[in-house]
């Protein structure tokens, strides 16, 4: 084998052991040196590091697509494959040198192993299962073992959805990738992808997005094995199979051993584990990972070197010659030689390679990967295209490789379509690499490389539209790193944290992005909240200040700050101090909390202060004292309105001074309801019911009635004592104004109700109803209503009668006799001719009208005979009705005596017009 003019040492050890940072220090030491490397994205990675310690100017990168060659290049980066041979660097470094048992590539490691030295030292870097092969081919190598830093240990398997923070999830295809990705955008907020098919561009794109914390998982292929290093924690294998190129087989222990490695960088410790679909490790394949023992390699792949160029079969006879060594087995045909064997099959191409300069050209063209993978014979087609150009003219046709490049220069697209784009331009920016087979090489390898980063750039775009939720990242990033986040929020009360949209905030509760979900969901909230706490204590303090006017109830008794809900009112320890809960986030702090509180306090408050001032007087008065005190209080726990029959013996009980001190307060005795007239107002009356609500604990606020309706349609399921609240008295089918049913009770007073009186057109007008209705209402009220028709009475026929002039003021016998239903007037046409009134004039017109008469109460028979046999001494027994037009019979007195007039009698409460009706009898 070569001879080892200087030091050759084999750096060997598990991964996370600091190979690769030892090769860059010793190749720094020297003057030149080249390192090869496995992987375009490594290369880059380590041309990066590199620059960024000497500078540009004397650091070159080498791949097979990507070519910068400073003039005073000192120190060469390169992939394997493209390592500058013949240069006589000091240094020489090969990493990863177990990849010479690789059946696709290994062929070129083992050939950089054998013939690739530095004039002064040269290091193989890999795992440890080399030392023996090493040692057989390389017999004055040196070796030096490398210790990992941190301990690798299994977890077992783990749902996706469980996984932790900072996980690498390694798929072996595409499809995988993908579904992963997607899965952890729904679950986790979001994946950056790592393939060994992206682009350097994209793929440090992705990864910067994993490093900085814009995403907290990374899904990847076995390209993460390769040396890349990235802060993970966990390695999860979602599957234990992949395809080699040929078929499907398992992964070997050292290869997953090499990507389980990637877990727990520098001194931190790693886990690994598996997930998805893929079974459990086996013991023994845990034991191996974790102690880092593995067979060692005894064979590696080879292909012959000294090619021959004479003509093709003596081309083809180099490639497939034996090794002649025991541990050098050659190498399946690759990709190049398949290509090769293709088209010297075709005569067209074997004509043109007639010379060992045409076969020699022939093979150059033949090594260009195969980067679209799409099928061989396409592959082998554009091979051949290029070669007939080179052949024919020296030079690829300018206008044939710019239509080429055209049709893939389209940023625009899914990320399938930018994928097969990005691999269709490697070719041609492979291609423009060569020396001497484009015109311009300059301005080819400028714009192959543009192409590629615009492609680069929307594939990137791509995979972060798809796999990221942007918001989501940035918020997740900005946390992490402990920044003060910033939020705004506009007029609409929408609010954004560093310029992503999370939700609106109504009021002082922030309302989260309904579109958000899962983590991302948990995530946006808390950096929102987190964002939020200035502008809560900004707002608390504008709030503390506005006026009263800025507030208001609702009443289902919330409590707004102009359009927001920022409270509600809960029950206190009376009706009138009703107490208060703000709606306030938690996180806002308790300060904010307790500050909307007692604002919203001392707003309810002077509310019902200034609603309620006269009841408020009422319950102050010191003299008001003795029963009326009592009548006062019931009627402010009632808030202003209460039925006469809640506390009829109260009133009863009450003296002319007592009624005296209350009316100065504005309380009327109603025949129905005792009542302060203010609190029949709109505002007192909306806040009465909400109030009483509360009190009464429903779970949903009867409304008020709207302002200066004199009857409403009965309530379905309305609440128990919502009526005399509301201000009305349910009667029938409808309900009336408590004041309005007064006034109709001080015009009954001139009506019989025991002989049947008619309704009267002042009767309909304070109710604003139609007979019919009127009649209904008189029934709920108690009396029995009597439909008749009978002829209608002309205006000029309509002279009062004697009886009538006595019993009753000449416009209300005028307006009784005009009485005609709203039916019979509409069917009068007030444009009749004067043929038609004679034609009709023997007609009958005919009109309805209605009796009504009070109906007392039926009661028991025991309490009626209880009634008609009670004691002596006792006045009228309750229920017997008053104001028919005979005298009342009393029992208990003298026969013959008869009982004085007495105008403040109380009323029976079954016929509250009976005193009326008693002071009629007496005139």
């Amino acid at each position: 084998m070569s001879n080892l003019p200087a030091r050759v040492c084999a750096v060997l050890g598990p991964t996370n052991t600091g190979k690769t940072h030892y090769a860059i220090e010793r190749m720094l030491a020297h003057r030149t040196g080249v390192i090869g490397l496995p992987l375009r994205l490594l290369a880059r990675e380590v041309y990066d590091k590199i620059v960024a310690l000497r500078g540009p100017s004397v650091v070159a990168l080498v791949t097979g697509e990507e070519r910068i060659v400073p003039p005073r290049a000192a120190y060469w980066v390169c992939t394997v494959e493209a390592m500058p041979q013949g240069i006589g660097a000091d240094f020489v470094a090969i990493d990863e040198v177990q990849l010479c048992a690789d059946p696709e590539r290994g062929h070129v490691f083992t050939d950089r192993l054998l013939h690739m030295r530095g004039s002064h030292e040269t290091l193989f870097l890999g795992a440890e299962t080399m030392r023996g092969v090493i040692a057989q081919l390389v017999p004055k190598a040196e070796f030096m073992r490398r210790e990992r830093f941190s301990q690798l240990s299994y977890t077992g398997p783990k749902k996706t959805s469980r996984m932790p923070a900072r996980s690498a999830i390694v798929g072996f295809s595409v499809e995988n990738v993908y579904a992963i990705a997607e899965l952890l955008r729904r679950q986790k907020g979001g994946a950056a992808v790592v393939m060994g098919a992206l682009s350097p561009r994209t793929r440090n794109a992705q990864v910067e997005m994993y490093q900085n914390g814009d995403v907290e998982y990374l899904v990847a292929t076995d390209a993460i094995g390769m040396g890349l290093n990235l802060d993970v924690n966990h390695v999860a294998f979602s599957s234990l199979t992949k395809f080699d190129g040929r078929k499907m087989r398992h992964l070997m222990p050292n290869e997953l051993s090499q990507i389980a490695g990637r877990a727990g960088r520098h001194t931190n410790n790693g886990t690994f584990g598996v997930t998805g679909e893929a079974p459990p490790l086996d013991p023994e394949v845990v034991e191996a990972i974790e102690s880092h023992r593995f067979t060692p390699i005894r064979k590696l792949q080879w292909r012959n070197n000294r090619l021959e160029f004479g003509t093709l079969e003596a081309l083809l006879n180099s490639l497939s010659a034996p090794s002649g060594e025991m541990q050098l087995a050659r190498t399946r045909d690759a990709d190049d030689h398949r290509t090769l064997q293709a088209l010297s099959q075709i005569p067209e191409v074997a004509a043109r390679a007639r010379t060992p300069a045409a076969v020699r050209l022939l093979w150059d063209v033949c090594q260009i990967p195969d980067f679209r993978q799409v099928s061989f014979n396409e592959h082998n087609a554009i091979v051949r295209r290029i070669f007939e150009f080179l052949h024919q003219d020296g030079q690829i046709s300018q206008g044939w490789l710019q239509d080429r490049v055209a049709r893939i220069d389209k940023p625009a697209g899914d990320i399938d379509a930018l994928s097969k784009r990005l691999a269709y331009i490697r070719t041609w920016t492979y291609v423009a690499q060569r020396k001497g087979w484009v015109q311009d090489e300059n301005y080819w390898r400028g714009e192959t490389r543009a192409v590629e980063d615009r492609l680069s750039d929307a594939l990137h775009g791509a995979l972060t539209q798809r796999f990221v939720d942007r918001r989501t990242s940035v918020l997740m990033r900005r946390l992490k790193q402990k920044e003060s986040l910033v939020a705004e929020v506009n007029d609409k009360g929408e609010v954004t944290v560093e310029g992503q949209f999370a939700g609106k905030l109504t009021g002082f509760r922030f309302q989260l992005d309904p579109k958000a979900t899962g983590e991302e969901a948990k995530t946006l909230r808390s950096a929102a909240l987190q964002a939020l706490q200035p502008q809560f204590k900004l707002m608390s303090d504008r709030f503390y200040n506005a006026p009263d006017t800025e507030f208001d109830f609702t009443e289902q008794g919330g409590l707004m700050w102009g359009e927001y809900a920022v409270g509600k009112l809960v029950a206190g320890g009376d009706t009138l101090s009703p107490g208060v809960e703000p709606f306030v986030d938690e996180e806002a702090g308790a300060e904010v909390a307790e500050k909307l509180r007692r604002r919203l306090s001392h707003f309810i408050n002077r509310k019902i202060e200034a609603v309620f001032e006269p009841l408020i007087a009422l319950k102050n008065d010191e003299t008001v004292t003795g029963l009326a005190r009592g009548v006062a209080f019931r009627l402010v726990e009632s808030l202003g309105v209460i039925p006469r029959s809640v506390i009829a013996d109260d009133v009863k009980a009450l003296d002319q001074d007592a009624r005296g001190l209350l009316r100065k307060h504005g309380i009327r005795f109603g025949q129905f309801t005792i009542f302060q007239h203010l609190m029949l107002k709109p505002a007192p009356t909306r806040l009465r019911l909400v109030l009483w609500s509360l009190q009464e604990g429903l779970s949903e606020f009867p409304e008020a009635p709207p302002p200066g309706l004199v009857t409403i349609p009965a309530v379905a399921d309305a609440p128990k004592g919502y009526y005399p609240r509301a201000g009305y008295r349910l009667a029938g089918e409808r309900a009336i104004r408590i004041d309005m049913l007064e006034r109709l009770a001080d015009m009954l007073r001139a009506v019989d109700t025991r002989g049947g009186f008619e309704a009267t057109a002042d009767m309909l007008s304070i109710t604003g109803m139609t007979l019919e209705q009127f009649a209904d209402l008189m029934g709920g009220l108690g009396y029995a209503a009597e439909r008749g028709e009978r002829a209608k009475v002309k205006a000029a026929e309509a002279a009062p009668s004697e009886e009538t002039q006595e019993t009753a003021p000449a416009e209300v016998a005028e307006a009784t006799a005009a009485e005609v239903a709203p039916e019979e007037v509409a069917e009068v046409a007030p444009a009749e001719t004067a043929a038609q009134v004679e034609a009709d004039a023997d007609a009958a017109e005919m009109e309805v009208f209605y009796t009504f008469r009070w109906v007392p109460k039926k009661r028991p028979a025991e309490q009626g005979r209880a009634r008609n046999a009670g004691p002596k001494g006792k006045g009228q027994g309750k229920g017997q009705p008053r104001g028919n037009g005979k005298k009342p019979e009393h029992k208990g007195k003298p026969r013959g005596a008869k009982p004085a007039p007495n105008r403040d009698k109380p009323i029976d409460p079954d016929n509250p017009f009976a005193a009326l009706m008693a002071l009629k009898n007496k005139s």
